[in-house]
């Protein structure tokens, strides 16, 4: 025979019942609260396996198993773990380099083709991680909703009867009254109404209870979370985000192609995108001159040219950090700046292959950066440039070439020549900001590698007559991150509604109040009993009982009669 509940050694019905009597307990509401608590199975406890054999019987249990709370904490771990490839290994459509992934299989010709069947180098639109996914909203659905219902149910129940014995609870005071049962009933329903408590009048007794906005802040947790999960998941289905450099004088279109980082959502139609268009006609930058934040920056700012729709009005915004350009949902941030040198190129035939800015990437606080020129137009053969750009130059023989200070201070551009092929006609793709040496030779120069320093309108000829390069000038350019995320408002508001739910739940104290009034005879003085019950197991409020006694009509001065009743355990 399996033991009753309130037999476990240490339960929490046998904390809260003691050593009285089954019967009382069960008579005892405040002993009820507890008693239902204890016999409902734990937060992370999972459901027993189907006695019956058939399909129902195991249908229920995988519902109840898949909707426990152990499951949902369980599939948020797995979420979070299989999250994790994708911040380790390169992704297709969202790595900033979109050779890596082609790359790290070529490096790995064992594993790579397997983490490639696999999907691990497209992780967030996998089979198995939208599974993961739909299983978790799936639990937390099934999960949080029951518990809401029940949440609801008890923000609008009735305070339940008096125990049959208050002398068992905590708080538990009796005293005697010169007045009438109906006087001292109404005056004591006052006094708790007065209190913002749900009170209910009987016959010989009042019951009343506080706190609902506990429960109340419970509901709204439960569901803010359930909409928190279906907002993130609109956010990601049907949102994207994206990465373009701009350099000035250049524009930007709003279109998947342009892009240099595109990350869609599994549901993103990327034809659809806001068809808006921005020009950079300046970047300006500020660093700190002199002290201890020398080099500190001070101010970025891009100045756009605006074009919200094809064909409509230009308009003229700036952009800051943190002050992002809006344009129907989709947000324009400035997340990052650099130099791009302008320089012009001529083969061996005298010819001008190139000619324009190339961007180079930072890599210090000091804007140090490096960069690759690609000419695949040279004749009689390809050229590509590999090297550095300081904007405030320092060549160190031990420390090797950096730049001293962020802004154009003394600019320099340091590069060494390739000629070959430089891998563009066979399909691959590759990062503008590597060469692919695999069919490069390096210049050389009298047997050493040839490198040049330049600064601003100074020129370096190849040796052989295959070409020359001219340092033009410099301009600025500007990243901007490109985000639409459908759900975040749905999100915000469920956020904000989840901390002021749990919050709630956490301040607010529930308990009850029981006020039991029995006459000894007709016209004579009454009794009055009144106890209190905290359901969060907490102490009851210090001197709530004694003020309410001392309400009643005829009440005895404190100290007559009026002193707590001693608890038999």
């Amino acid at each position: 025979m399996t033991e009753p509940i309130d037999a476990w050694p240490g339960s929490a019905v046998a904390e809260a019942a003691g050593s009285r009597p089954t019967g009382d307990a069960l008579e005892d509401a405040a002993v009820s609260d507890r008693l239902e608590e204890a016999a409902r199975p734990g937060v992370m406890a999972m459901p027993p396996r189907p006695t019956g054999q058939g399909l129902r019987a195991w249908g229920r249990w995988a519902w109840r198993t898949l909707t426990s709370m152990r499951t949902a904490v369980l599939l948020l771990l797995a979420l979070a773990l299989a999250a994790v490839p994708g911040s380790l290994l390169p992704q297709r459509g969202v790595a900033f380099d979109p050779g890596a992934v082609t790359r790290f299989v070529a490096d790995n010709p064992v594993v790579g083709p397997w983490l490639d069947r696999l999907g691990f180098f497209e992780v967030y639109s996998s089979p198995w991680f939208a599974a993961i996914y739909l299983l978790l909203m799936v639990s937390m659905t099934g999960c949080v909703l029951p518990r809401a219902a029940r949440l609801w149910r008890s923000t609008r129940a009735e305070p339940p009867r008096a125990p049959t014995n208050l002398a068992r609870l905590d708080g538990h005071r009796r005293t005697t009254v010169a007045a009438e049962r109906a006087q001292v009933l109404q005056a004591a329903a006052s006094h708790l109404r007065a209190r913002r408590f749900r009170v209910v009048v009987d016959d010989d007794s009042v019951r009343a209870e506080k706190g609902y906005v506990r429960e109340a802040g419970n509901l709204v947790f439960h569901l803010s979370l359930l909409v928190l999960l279906f907002g993130v998941a609109i956010g990601s289905l049907f949102g994207f985000e994206g990465r373009v450099i701009v350099v000035e004088g250049a524009s930007f279109t709003n279109t998947r192609l342009q892009y240099d980082e595109f990350t869609p959502g599994p549901l993103t139609d990327a034809e659809t995108l806001s068809p808006f268009s921005v020009t950079l006609d300046d970047f300006t930058a500020r660093f700190e001159t002199a002290g201890p934040q020398r080099g500190s920056a001070r101010e970025f700012q891009a100045d756009l040219t605006v074009l919200r729709t094809p064909g409509g009005d230009a308009q003229k915004v700036t952009v800051e950090v943190n002050h992002p350009l809006q344009v129907e949902g989709t947000k324009m941030f400035l997340t990052g700046h650099g130099y791009a040198p302008v320089v012009s190129v001529t083969d061996g035939r005298g010819q001008t292959v190139f000619s324009g800015p190339v961007v180079f990437v930072p890599f210090d606080g000091n804007l140090s950066s490096e960069g690759v020129i690609k000419v695949p137009d040279g004749q009689p053969t390809q050229l590509g440039f590999e090297g550095f750009f300081l904007p405030t130059a320092s060549v160190n023989p031990e420390a090797g070439p950096r730049s001293l200070y962020p802004d154009l201070v003394d600019p320099q551009l340091l590069l060494t020549a390739y000629t070959g092929d430089l891998g563009l006609g066979d399909g691959a793709p590759q990062s503008v900001f590597r060469l692919d040496k695999t069919d490069l030779s390096q210049v050389m120069d009298g047997g050493e590698p040839f490198a040049r320093a330049l600064r601003p309108g100074e020129s370096m000829t190849l040796p052989d007559g295959q070409g020359t390069l001219t340092f033009e000038s410099v301009s600025r350019f500007a990243n901007f991150q490109i985000a639409y995320d459908p759900g975040k408002e749905l999100s915000l508001v469920a956020a904000v509604a989840l901390l002021l739910g749990l919050t709630a739940s956490l301040a607010v104290r529930r308990r009850r109040v029981w006020v039991r009034v029995t006459a000894a005879s007709a016209g004579g003085p009454v009794t009055v009993e009144a106890a209190s019950y905290a359901l969060t197991r907490r102490e009851p409020v210090p001197g709530e009982l004694s003020s309410l006694l001392a309400a009643l009509p005829g009440a005895e001065p404190a100290g007559n009669g009026a002193a707590p009743h001693d608890r038999e355990d």
